[in-house]
């Protein structure tokens, strides 16, 4: 993904989750509002009911007797003296009914002393503290009235919100996974284009050397004196071979890098099967002399692909079969179709594959640790650039253990 893009995509996520989360907030402080609106009428109710009940159902206000002095604390006009315990029961009474859930303190002025008296805290969950300290100043124009505070109001609203401050809470969390992965695919990136950058790098600065190594060594191994001599006949076909082996090596990784940039360039065309396996398979078998190869592919069967990617597929896996056998390899083509589509397996008598393996084998630079491995060279790359290969075809690739020894891999070309 090109970096523009990417950054156009995290700056609209910010945008999203920033505009959610304000809205959520927006919505959290409207929904308290209307919590707190809500208690309040309930309260002046209640109060209400208690002031009718006190009256005897005599009341001759011209307003509201219940007067909202602040947040939390209401002044309560009776136009009689009453009991305080009386008072209490009222009070127990009406705040059951309407479900009104929290600790409250009552007083009552006395005209006589000219004092707020008998302030009683009435809890519903727990004991009143008995170090609070709760203040009921006195109305100046009220004779016979009764004050009441509610000293947790704000706790009691706060908790019946639970639901939006976790909803809150949970767009919180989610704003920071949403910024911690953004900064990891960031720094993924870089590291992967770091990582990109010094491959080619590296096999840009090999392959000169090692073109110069290949055209001396193949100069010099037309020379009399070499072609005379055996054994230096033998030292400079080692180092040729090895140089074309290396070179072989530096291109895969320029490949896998090219294709880790901007995908590989395909040229798809129509490939006979059987002729196709059997060209390859003539020029392996060249090189491995011990090597027994059964074709059984049905005639007249053809895919669409692109045939130097596809010639390579088949290499690799072919000489997979081949390094990692410890006796004399014997590999099996086999073709079959499905109302899917088409199959072309290649079952090997090789060493097989540990089953908690088989899922990484087409990791990049990933190797089998066995004994076998350690004397075959190789960086962990051949079967990455097959995976790569199929995925680009949409074809699809499978790996199994044998049930006697070696494994079988499957291509699948859908129709």
């Amino acid at each position: 993904m090109e970096i523009k893009k990417l950054n156009i995509i995290i700056t609209l996520g910010f945008i999203a989750i920033i505009g959610i989360m304000t809205a959520q907030l927006l919505w959290t402080r409207q929904a308290y509002n209307l919590e707190d609106k809500k208690f309040n009428q309930k309260v002046n109710i209640a109060l209400s009911e208690v002031v009718e009940k006190l009256s005897g159902g005599k009341t001759s206000f011209t307003e509201n007797p219940v007067q909202n002095i602040a947040n939390d604390y209401y002044v309560v006009n009776i136009n009689n003296e009453f009991h305080p315990a009386v008072l209490e029961h009222y009070l127990r009474t009406e705040f059951t009914r309407f479900q009104i859930n929290t600790d409250y303190v009552y007083a009552l002025y006395n005209c006589h002393s000219d004092k707020m008296i008998y302030g009683k805290y009435i809890s519903t969950h727990q004991e009143p503290p008995s170090d609070k300290v709760i203040n009921f100043p006195k109305h100046k124009n009220l004779i016979y009235y009764f004050s009441i505070r509610f000293p947790d109001k704000t706790t009691y609203l706060i908790s019946s919100l639970r639901f939006w401050y976790l909803l809150t809470f949970a767009l919180i969390i989610i704003l920071l996974v949403y910024v911690y992965s953004i900064y990891t695919i960031i720094q993924q990136k870089k590291f992967s284009e770091l990582q990109r950058d010094f491959i080619n790098n590296m096999t840009h600065e090999f392959k000169t050397p090692l073109s110069s190594i290949l055209l001396a060594s193949e100069a010099l191994n037309k020379h009399n004196i070499i072609q005379e001599d055996s054994k230096l006949q033998t030292y400079t076909s080692i180092i040729i071979n090895q140089s074309y082996k290396l070179n072989n090596h530096i291109e895969k990784i320029l490949n896998i890098a090219k294709n880790d940039a901007s995908g590989l360039s395909l040229k798809p065309q129509k490939i006979m099967l059987l002729p196709f396996i059997q060209e390859i398979a003539d020029i392996i078998q060249q090189k491995n002399e011990n090597l027994v190869l059964h074709l059984e592919i049905e005639d007249h069967i053809s895919i669409i692909a692109d045939e130097f990617h596809f010639t390579n597929i088949v290499y690799n896996i072919l000489d997979n079969a081949i390094k990692y056998c410890e006796t004399n390899p014997e590999i099996t083509i086999s073709s079959g179709k499905s109302s899917k589509g088409l199959y072309l397996k290649f079952k090997d008598n090789g060493m097989g594959i540990p089953a908690k393996n088989i899922p990484h084998i087409f990791d990049k630079f990933y190797r089998v640790t066995t004994k076998k491995s350690d004397e075959v060279n190789g960086f962990g790359l051949g079967l990455f650039y097959v995976k790569k290969i199929v995925q680009q075809h949409q074809w699809k690739i499978s790996v199994e253990n044998n049930t006697d020894q070696g494994i079988t891999i499957t291509l699948f070309f859908p129709f």
